[in-house]
């Protein structure tokens, strides 16, 4: 895994005129609580797909556990971060594309009452969708589906995935529109979301700096209380532990891509005491800075 510079992740979708991409994800050897999925948000919609494995996936602040077969939705915007609730190898699909692949219809009657609603943000999907209606997992197969053709790659395939995420955009709808009545509306913005992205990017880019949680929290303009329960809700993790997880990630990068050495990449991340340094890998990543490196046929 590979982890990003910004929390806003700019996702490559290759078509301009098909904006879509299928991301096929795997984490072999994965540890209860691992880091499966960075956090991260995008302008784009995604779906993802669980294929092995089982997951929790935190969308807006709001924890979803996944096992294979399971569907969530993340609308745009989202800020989503994923963990692995097994010991074991973990895979899943994740399918981004952004509204404007279907900008070709937005004339149509029929797709402006039904999908649009969705694709402008007025209305959302349920995040795991079987969970409020059970029959929709019948349409589940056109995912996979449109996975095969976008594999494939044979001719025509952009227009076939297009059409199948139409079809199931359409099905959901049927479900789920005539309930989602206007005073019911889900919100444009989370509120919370927005507040915390700067925080977090902050976080996520400032390897060295001590991010104290109470400073954090009067930087947010709420009680210590409030700022690490809204913060846990939305990451999945407790403020020191987000803040460690990314040093942490960052000191791997540091030490598989370059070729500095444990003391100089200590530094850099923030720890003072290399033998405080190696402590802190090896309880997040379960295995020591040294053997890492030793493991991978590197040597400094």
């Amino acid at each position: 895994m590979t982890y990003p510079k910004e929390l806003r992740e700019h996702t490559r979708l290759d078509e301009k005129t098909h904006p879509v991409q299928f991301f096929f994800n795997r984490c072999p050897n994965a540890r209860a609580g691992q880091q499966i999925l960075f956090l991260h948000w995008h302008e784009h919609f995604e779906i993802i797909v669980m294929q092995q494995g089982t997951g929790v996936f935190h969308i807006d602040s709001q924890p979803y556990e996944a096992a294979p077969g399971d569907v969530l939705i993340v609308p745009a915007g989202g800020l989503h971060v994923g963990y692995s609730s097994c010991e074991g190898d973990i895979a899943f699909l994740s399918i981004v594309f952004n509204s404007a692949l279907f900008q070709h219809w937005v004339h149509d009657p029929i797709h402006a009452q039904f999908v649009l609603p969705y694709l402008e943000g007025r209305v959302q999907f349920p995040v795991k969708p079987a969970a409020s209606e059970p029959s929709v997992t019948a349409h589940y197969t056109l995912l996979d589906q449109a996975a095969a053709e976008f594999a494939a790659k044979a001719p025509g395939f952009l227009l076939i995935v297009k059409a199948q995420l139409h079809m199931l955009l359409t099905h959901l709808s049927r479900a789920f529109l005539p309930h989602q009545l206007p005073e019911h509306r889900a919100r444009p913005f989370v509120h919370n979301r927005e507040r915390f992205k700067a925080l977090i990017l902050d976080i996520e880019t400032r390897y060295a700096d001590k991010h104290a949680v109470a400073d954090a929290a009067r930087a947010m303009n709420m009680s210590l209380h409030h700022f690490c329960k809204t913060f846990k809700k939305l990451t999945g993790r407790t403020f020191i532990e987000y803040v460690h997880v990314c040093k942490v990630n960052e000191a791997e990068r540091l030490l598989l891509e370059s070729d500095m050495t444990m003391t100089e990449i200590a530094e850099r991340i923030g720890c003072d005491n290399p033998n405080y340094f190696t402590k802190l890998f090896k309880q997040y990543k379960g295995i020591t800075p040294s053997l890492l490196r030793k493991s991978n046929g590197l040597t400094k």
